[in-house]
């Protein structure tokens, strides 16, 4: 499990990208991700979970604590390349009304 976060060029989008498992053990890597940098000047969040292999309800969690470090209800957060199963979960847990999920 890696996870590498990139900030663009004009310092708006952070990108988070998840290899491998997402579970309790990367709580520390994801936190730090985006808790580093100064949250006014971000306005977009991208979570790539292009290499992410599993996915567990602590990850869930993480992505909500996520959501309130960055505004809430007015946060702006894409759930990128999401597989099939993946997208699955994100509906049956109503994931889908809280995050923009692609």
């Amino acid at each position: 499990m890696s996870i590498h976060s990139n900030v663009s060029s004009d310092g708006s989008i952070l990108t988070i990208s998840i290899d491998g498992r997402f579970d309790a053990s990367s709580l520390d890597d994801f936190r730090r991700s985006y808790e580093d940098l100064d949250a006014g000047s971000v306005g977009e969040y991208q979570v790539d979970l292009q290499d992410t292999v599993h996915l567990d309800s602590s990850a869930l969690g993480m992505l909500l604590v996520l959501r309130d470090f960055a505004g809430g209800d007015q946060a702006n957060i894409k759930i990128k390349n999401c597989s099939p199963e993946v997208k699955k979960i994100f509906a049956i847990s109503s994931f889908t009304q809280l995050f923009d999920i692609q």
